[in-house]
């Protein structure tokens, strides 16, 4: 986690809303994939497809910019599609960062021990 920040939101679907929120994921994941300091941006849903989790990765500048200018004009219609019943972030977010994510209703937890190859 040294020198990245790695963001993890565990969302609620309505099943009947599943194919908009999969083509909506498309067009984050698509639009996200062209931010030099985003190093890993997933989704992943379950069976029922009831449930997602956004998998997220990215160098510490580059966070803000994927919230205020990637995210922020699919923000209302993604709140309509999904709930996030939790946001875990992990790393060291500058207080900037945390008052964005806080409006998600973070919860923070630092490096504590570990590695990545």
């Amino acid at each position: 986690m040294q020198n990245e920040i790695y963001t993890l939101y565990h969302l609620s679907i309505d099943p009947a809303d599943f194919d908009a929120f999969s083509a909506l994921a498309q067009t984050l994941v698509e639009a996200t994939s062209r931010e030099a300091d985003a190093t890993l941006y997933e989704f992943v849903v379950n069976a029922d497809r009831t449930k997602a989790h956004i998998i997220e990765r990215y160098r510490p500048e580059g966070l803000l910019p994927h919230i205020e200018q990637t995210f922020a004009p699919y923000a209302a219609r993604f709140l309509e599609l999904a709930r996030i019943d939790h946001a875990f972030v992990y790393g060291d977010p500058t207080p900037e960062i945390r008052a964005k994510l806080d409006g998600f209703g973070a919860m923070y937890f630092s490096p504590l021990a570990g590695f990545s190859r």
